[in-house]
C-alpha cells in the first residue's frame, strides 16, 4: 500500500529523531519538499495523497544522506541567507545565521560606495548588500577559483553581477583601490579545535574556510595590520569572529591604532562582529 505523503513525513520525522538529528521535524520537511518539487508550505495541505514514486526515491536518498550528517543545505545545494537563495557546492563555506549580524550591522551604518568583502566564498555577504544597497558596488575576492564560480553563480540569480568584480586574491595580494567599507567572515577556528566540531561542519564545509590554522587569529592580523591602507578617510572594517574571540580580536585591531573599537553580539548574545573606523592617522594621509 502506498503511504500518504504526511505518513512519509511522519516517519522520516521518527527516524532523523532517533538518529539524534537535531530539528528533524525541520530537516524533513525542507528534503520532502524538495524532493517534491514544493514549497513546504504546501506540504500539509497535499498531506492526504499518496506519495509518488519518484518523489519516495528521492527523498529516501536525500534521508539517507542526512542521516550520515550531511547537511540539508549540501543535500538540496542551497541556502536560504536574509531572506534570499544561495547556491551551495562542497567549494563553499554553508552561510549561517550567525553571519546575517554582519550583515545587520553594516545595514545600521551609512551606505558606501564601494565595499570589499574577503574571502567572499559563496558571495553571501558581498551579494546580500549589493541587493539591499541597488547604487553600491563591490569587489569580492577569494583564493579558490571554485569558489568565485559559486559567487558568480549566485551574482547572476540576484541580478547583482553588474556591480561586483570577482577577483582571486591572497587577501590583499591583488586588491586595488579604496573601500569605504571592508567586510569578511575569514576561517577563525582554532587548530585544536576542529576535531569537535560537529560532523555536519568538518565534513562538509571546505577546510580553509573554517580554520587557518594556529590560533585562529592569523587572518585578523592580517586584515588589522592591511585594510587601512585600502579604506576611504571614514572608512569602516567589519569582521565576524568566534564567539570567544573578542577581547584578542579587539587587542589585535587596537594594537594597529583602530578607532571606535566595537563588538556586536548575535541573537544568543554572544560576539559575533567587531566593527572599527580608519586609524586618524592614516585617515589623515588618505585625504592629503
Amino acid at each position: 500500500m502506498t503511504r500518504s505523503i504526511a505518513e512519509t513525513l511522519r516517519d522520516a520525522v521518527r527516524r532523523l529523531d532517533s538518529a539524534g538529528i537535531q530539528e528533524a521535524s525541520a530537516d524533513a520537511r525542507h528534503l520532502l519538499a524538495h524532493a517534491l518539487g514544493v514549497g513546504r508550505d504546501r506540504l500539509i495541505l497535499i498531506g492526504p495523497d499518496p506519495m509518488p514514486d519518484d518523489a519516495r526515491v528521492a527523498f529516501e536518498a536525500a534521508l539517507a544522506r542526512r542521516l550520515a550528517r550531511e547537511p540539508v543545505s549540501r543535500i538540496i545545494g542551497q541556502r536560504l541567507f536574509w531572506g534570499r537563495i544561495f547556491g551551495v557546492t562542497p567549494d563553499v563555506l554553508d552561510p549561517r545565521a550567525d553571519t546575517e549580524t554582519l550583515i545587520a550591522a553594516a545595514l545600521a551604518g551609512p551606505v558606501p560606495d564601494r565595499l570589499l568583502d574577503l574571502g567572499t566564498g559563496s558571495g553571501a555577504i558581498a551579494l546580500t548588500l549589493l541587493a539591499e544597497w541597488p547604487r553600491a558596488r563591490a569587489v569580492a575576492t577569494d583564493i579558490s577559483p571554485a569558489a568565485l564560480a559559486v559567487a558568480a553563480q549566485n551574482a547572476r540569480a540576484l541580478d547583482v553581477a553588474d556591480r561586483v568584480e570577482l577577483r582571486l586574491s591572497d587577501w590583499f595580494a591583488d586588491v586595488t583601490g579604496r573601500f569605504d567599507l571592508i567586510l569578511s567572515n575569514p576561517p577563525y577556528i582554532a587548530a585544536d579545535e576542529m576535531p569537535g566540531l560537529a560532523p555536519e561542519v568538518v565534513l562538509h564545509d571546505p577546510a580553509l574556510a573554517l580554520s587557518p590554522g594556529g590560533d585562529g587569529l592569523s587572518p585578523y592580523r592580517i586584515i588589522a595590520a592591511q585594510a587601512a591602507a585600502h579604506l576611504t578617510p571614514e572608512g569602516r572594517v567589519m569582521v565576524e569572529i568566534g564567539w570567544t574571540q573578542g577581547a584578542d580580536v579587539l587587542a589585535i585591531f587596537a594594537a594597529q591604532g583602530w578607532r571606535d573599537l566595537r563588538l556586536i553580539r548575535d541573537l544568543e548574545g554572544r560576539d559575533r562582529v567587531l566593527c572599527a573606523l580608519i586609524p586618524a592617522d592614516l585617515a589623515e594621509m588618505t585625504r592629503k
